[in-house]
């Protein structure tokens, strides 16, 4: 059964109304009939619902609240990856796994060895291509909330925000002898907040990680191999939901 996504204005009164482009995808694509039912869910409180549709026009699809379902979709601890900018379309793969491993959020990062510079106009359109990424890959993955992509960042901005986890983990290829594993042994609070920063292609450089550790960042080894940037993010997504997941 398909699944979309509305704020909390759009309910009312065990009423329903799907505005904007699932409008289209309910009519045309999927084209869905009176009678027939939909999931539906509102990020912002992580509730969904079963609904029938009762109306369709062409500005908007009109539902009735057939039950209220229970959360189950979203782990108890929460991810939020700091991605340093990778090269080519590697972000948009990242966005979308990491979506449907669990994430909370992701904060694209420029570093010093960044090799893709974003110029001020570029970030907004980016920012926005990646949100909607992120939202078609919560729908398909049945995710009870949508992700957050923040606007780009530097480091100085990620280093202020350190301390605003249970904790933070810098995934360095120089650290050889405390793993992630050891790490999150450590971590008691099962609905911990949890930030991870990843290196670009051409890794992180010796003083940021040392500017992140004065901070209160936590570097680990993800073990012998090097990984690809695009594939830091799900090791440790899938580590971290794995250590805690019932």
């Amino acid at each position: 059964m398909p699944k979309f996504f509305v704020k909390s204005e759009q309910i009312e009164n065990e009423v329903i109304h799907i505005q904007g482009e699932d409008v289209k995808h309910i009519k045309d694509v999927l084209r869905l009939k009176i009678g027939e039912e939909i999931y539906v869910g509102n990020p912002e409180k992580a509730e969904n619902y079963r609904c029938q549709i009762v109306e369709i026009n062409p500005t908007f699809v009109q539902c009735n609240i057939v039950e209220k379902l229970a959360s189950v979709a979203e782990p108890s601890i929460q991810v939020t990856i700091f991605q340093a900018l990778p090269k080519q379309d590697k972000m948009e793969w990242i966005l979308q796994k990491a979506t449907e491993l669990g994430m909370i959020g992701l904060v694209p990062v420029a570093t010093k060895y960044c090799v893709v510079k974003l110029e001020e106009k570029e970030k907004r359109k980016k920012q926005e291509r990646w949100q909607k990424i992120v939202e078609s890959a919560a729908k398909q993955s049945g995710r009870d909330i949508i992700p957050i992509v923040a606007p780009p960042v530097n480091l100085v901005n990620v280093i202020q925000q350190v301390p605003t986890f249970d904790i933070f983990f810098v995934a360095y290829e120089k650290e050889t002898e405390y793993t992630l594993k050891q790490a999150l042994q450590r971590v008691e609070n099962k609905t911990a907040k949890i930030g991870v920063l990843i290196g670009p292609e051409g890794g992180l450089a010796e003083e940021e990680v040392q500017s992140l550790q004065k901070a209160g960042a936590t570097v680990v080894t993800l073990g012998k191999r090097i990984l690809r940037t695009e594939t830091v993010a799900l090791n440790i997504l899938s580590n971290i939901l794995y250590e805690f997941e019932n």
